[in-house]
């Protein structure tokens, strides 16, 4: 076994040599220590056998250099300790860091639902995880306190309204935005937690849940006339966009991402591509929009966007949000009118209008749940006429 390691003065003692110094802790879980040069501070290690496949591993635990010397070998012991359990729960040997939790679940994401969603979570990560002492912090090690503070900071950030300005403005962050953030860093751990990269939750369970009532419905709503005032205050270049947004219960970057490719002019069907539900789906459209939609078409290849800026490219929230502003402003609509203002009325009309609510989440791409929870009760009015039929 080689000089003791548990104390200063053994370690102090013991010659330097390139394989580490090992001490039993269990069965199949060694502790080890290792010297290059006398004097060093030397650097420890954790080996592990697997009683069932006889399969060994090893790690480096670091050398806890920031510790004084009497604390580094009970702080090394218990690494080892949590690293032997994780391994022994069935998680890699590799303990991935935050941040390369975050990654993997954008390949993921990428692949599963498209690159809107990637590229919103990443840009998510890149903000809050990526550059930052929480990325660099194994998913393995990660503890509720780290957690707790990674959120605290997120919701003590302001937001600048106005970057470009000499003075920008900030507002305190709203807690619907801190629940969307820590929903993607929640989503990427669990998803390490899945693939065996870590294998308890017990860190981000509680410490990531959403905060209650911080997500209200939105309540900035256009109706018919509103509409039609709004597109004829959007420059030319921009009103065809909001007349797909006004004619189709699509995310704004649903929209976006559309191409030439996923209309089918001969039957009147849109093929909407992977967005946040996650999956393709197929839309029947009335006479009108294919109408209108067939006329984007011409001239393009299958490959170009369907609505496309006067550059011919696609459109994204970094293009229409200025134009989208200006219309807004030149058409009095209320304040907090933004593109997916357009959606929200055109989902409320389809369901104030009657359509049975599994329908409109099937077009709008969410689920019947989110539907119910936002527009549920706008069929109020639907249930007292039903009840009123059954009058004698």
């Amino acid at each position: 076994m080689g000089a003791k390691i548990d104390t200063v003065d053994a370690r102090t003692r013991a010659k330097p040599r390139s394989e580490p110094y090992w001490v039993r802790l269990a069965g199949g879980c060694m502790l080890g220590y290792r010297k290059l040069t006398a004097g060093s501070v030397g650097a420890w290690y954790a080996r592990y056998r697997d009683p069932e496949t006889g399969h060994r591993a090893k790690t480096s635990l670091g050398d806890f250099s920031k510790l004084p010397p009497a604390q580094r070998y009970d702080a090394a012991k218990k690494d080892a300790e949590q690293w032997f359990t994780h391994l022994g729960r069935g998680g890699a040997v590799v303990s991935a860091t935050v941040r390369i939790a975050c990654e993997n679940y954008v390949k993921h994401v990428r692949t599963t639902k498209g690159d809107d969603t990637a590229d919103d979570l990443q840009a998510r990560f890149a903000r809050w995880v990526d550059d930052t002492p929480f990325g660099s912090v194994a998913i393995a090690k990660l503890t509720r306190r780290q957690v707790d503070a990674w959120r605290a900071g997120l919701a003590a950030t302001p937001v600048v309204v106005d970057p470009r300005a000499k003075t920008p403005r900030t507002r305190p962050r709203a807690a619907s935005s801190v629940n969307r953030d820590c929903a993607a860093l929640r989503a990427a751990l669990n998803y390490a937690h899945d693939v065996g990269d870590v294998t308890t939750d017990m860190a981000w369970r509680v410490a990531l849940r959403p905060t209650k009532g911080a997500d209200g419905r939105r309540t900035v709503y256009l109706d018919r006339e509103q509409r039609r005032k709004l597109i004829s205050c959007v420059d030319a270049d921009f009103v065809e966009f909001v007349k797909g947004m006004t004619h189709l219960p699509l995310r704004p970057g649903a929209l976006a991402a559309l191409t030439v490719g996923q209309f089918d002019k001969r039957h009147g069907v849109l093929t909407i591509g992977k967005d946040k539900a996650g999956q393709d789906r197929r839309i029947k459209l009335p006479k009108f929009t294919a109408g209108i939609l067939a006329k984007l078409t011409t001239d393009k290849l299958p490959a170009a966007p369907l609505f496309a800026q006067g550059s011919g490219k696609a459109w994204n929230k970094d293009a229409w949000k200025k134009p989208m502003k200006q219309a807004a402003a030149a058409a009095g609509l209320p304040a907090g009118t933004v593109l997916y203002t357009l959606r929200h009325s055109t989902i409320t009309d389809l369901v104030v209008d009657g359509l049975d609510l599994l329908t409109v989440a099937l077009l709008s791409g969410t689920s019947v749940e989110m539907i119910e929870k936002h527009y549920g009760h706008l069929r109020e009015d639907h249930a007292a006429e039903a009840l009123a039929k059954l009058v004698l």
